[in-house]
């Protein structure tokens, strides 16, 4: 993402405009971020993760939201649109803006070549400071890889990867998934390494 402004905006001036905008921006601290547009990969595997999630948490209490509601970080002074989150209980409103929560379990980013950094550095070391996040995952477009960053009580956050075949485990919502249903109708059949130059199992607060 690439801001778009040079004069900062306080929150109510990034609410206000971004009721208004045909375009997503995200906002930290007084910064506005543009948002680009996915790949239909980015999309579909998305949707997949929405979907099978939906599905298999209905009737129990968890919320999924896709990538047009915010996250709000209140100590961060930051507001991000997550491509999938859940929430868990009834839905409490935000001042100022019914269209974020900032009590997600679970927040889900599929990487982009274009906010792969941000969602490994920035946005992960920003998720984790939330302390109802439990997990926050990391989707592959690229391959059928997918990363965990989960909250294990005493033990602090640790790094999970799951590959081609394999079943996620989702501590946060207690679900197995099929990593297989989340790259269905796209053209990813087998796991490959990670295109990325960065080392996905690095710690960036360490």
């Amino acid at each position: 993402m690439g801001a778009v402004r040079q004069v900062l905006l306080s929150e109510a001036e990034y609410l206000a405009l971004e009721a208004q905008s045909r375009v997503r921006h995200e906002y930290v601290d007084g910064q506005v971020y543009a948002m680009a547009g996915g790949s239909q990969r980015h999309n579909r595997i998305a949707l997949n993760v929405a979907s099978s999630l939906l599905s298999a948490l209905r009737g129990k209490p968890y919320r999924v939201f896709m990538s047009d509601v915010k996250l709000k970080i209140a100590r961060d002074n930051a507001y991000y649109y997550p491509d999938v989150m859940v929430a868990c209980g009834a839905a409490e409103r935000i001042a100022g803006d019914e269209n974020s929560l900032d009590d997600p379990v679970l927040v889900v980013e599929v990487l982009s070549p274009s906010t792969e950094t941000t969602d490994r550095r920035e946005k992960l070391a920003a998720y984790r400071r939330l302390p109802t996040v439990q997990e926050y995952v990391l989707v592959n477009q690229d391959s059928q890889q997918v990363e965990i960053y989960r909250r294990e009580g005493d033990i602090g956050w640790v790094y999970l990867s799951y590959e081609a075949g394999e079943t996620v485990e989702l501590k946060s919502v207690g679900l197995d998934m099929p990593i297989a249903a989340w790259y269905e109708g796209t053209d990813i059949v087998t796991g490959q390494p990670p295109v990325s130059g960065d080392n996905p199992g690095e710690s960036p607060w360490q």
